[in-house]
């Protein structure tokens, strides 16, 4: 078994730039995600032996390292960006979130006989992901303090029952507009932006430049002070804890220009979280995932469920388009990226912008509610 620290980092760093580099090119892993496919492994190699279940290096990932990955990823989040959203995607966003609310507490209460005792965690990292993604998931995961069996069953249910939608979210237009009739799919909404000629890139992995020292030195230093205060405010006010305190103060940064400007960033951000990941993979114990890992998806069936009944009945009630509702939906569950591609693919150009506006509204403020939902499950279930 590798015991050396520095050798487990180095371990992790190898399987992080393999699962990047094989979703470029290997269909079965762009579809499982580089960071599923890195918590596969890594979970594999600790089972069998090859890694350790406990390591320095995990702890150091699990600690600074995930909260400047947040800080970093935060800092790319420029709200202004809401404007060219128009009021009925920013509508259409925001009754998904309540059906995402609703779902997680409504799952809770079902299933927390058989989740166990981080029932109340689940509800807040689930709350946190289907409103804006998976850096939210994280985030909370890390302020909870969710074990890391849970954890890793957690992430492997997200990513299956977000795929799941995915595929659904590109039939149920073509089934939905028969129902509701052609122009509920074609219809324009009063105040969405208008087409766009080419997509945002929101998946952190490239940066439209060529990224600096400067640019480095500045936007970890920033970060880094996010973080330093984050912790300095957490210690001395009880009951808020330290990553909504980092949550804000990297967003507050994020509406500077020059800070904003900075290269590099949210892709530094996804790389260290993307090693987190695997270091928490490395730690998950098999028959402890297989022992949850039902009741955990489960779980998320049920959020995202009762999430698109309330998004897409309500929706048609309140005369929202199809196509608004469809984008808004995988902006809550997969957040900006998922917006996108699905707008994208579905030939809805000029709700590209919207989606991924709200995507980014959903990052900004998953982390407040997930951690709101969590207290409230908490008093409920225990």
């Amino acid at each position: 078994m590798i015991a050396d620290p520095l050798a487990v980092f180095l371990v992790l760093a190898v399987i992080v730039y393999a699962a990047v580099h094989l979703e470029r090119r290997s269909r079965v892993v762009r579809s499982l995600g580089s960071v599923l496919t890195a918590i596969v492994i890594t979970a594999v190699l600790s089972n069998v032996g090859i890694l350790p279940a406990h390591s320095e290096a995990y702890d150091m990932l699990g600690g600074v390292g995930v909260n400047l990955g947040i800080a970093l990823i935060l800092m790319g989040v420029d709200v202004k960006t809401l404007i060219r959203a128009g009021p009925a995607m920013l509508g259409a966003f925001a009754l998904g979130a309540f059906g995402t609310v609703v779902g997680a507490i409504a799952g809770g209460l079902l299933l927390h006989g058989a989740v166990g005792p981080e029932t109340w965690k689940l509800a807040g990292q689930y709350t946190g992901t289907y409103i804006g993604g998976g850096v939210n998931f994280v985030a909370l995961g890390a302020g909870l303090e969710t074990s890391a069996e849970i954890f890793g069953a957690a992430v492997a249910a997200d990513h299956v029952t977000t795929a799941l939608w995915m595929a659904a979210s590109l039939i149920a237009p073509v089934v939905l507009a028969q129902v509701w009739g052609r122009n509920a799919r074609a219809a324009k909404a009063p105040g969405d932006a208008a087409p766009v000629s080419s997509p945002v890139d929101t998946e952190f992995t490239a940066t439209g430049r060529s990224v600096t020292l400067l640019d480095t030195a500045a936007v970890l230093l920033i970060a880094t002070a996010a973080l330093f205060f984050a912790e300095a405010i957490g210690r001395h006010v009880p009951g808020v804890p330290t990553v909504l305190w980092l949550t804000t103060f990297a967003l507050i940064a994020a509406q500077v220009g020059p800070v904003r400007r900075l290269a590099g960033g949210p892709v530094w951000g996804n790389y260290l979280l993307h090693l987190f990941l695997a270091g928490l993979g490395a730690q998950s114990i098999i028959r402890e995932i297989v022992r949850v890992g039902p009741a955990v998806f489960y779980y998320t069936l049920i959020v995202v469920g009762i999430h698109g009944l309330l998004l897409f009945g309500v929706g048609r009630l309140l005369r929202i388009d199809l196509a608004t509702l469809t984008v808004a939906s995988q902006a809550n569950i997969g957040g900006p990226a998922s917006a996108m591609a699905i707008a994208t693919a579905r030939g809805y150009q000029d709700r590209v912008v919207p989606g991924v506006a709200v995507g980014l509204l959903g990052y900004a403020v998953g982390n407040y509610t997930g951690f709101a939902v969590a207290g409230i499950m908490r008093t409920l279930v225990g």
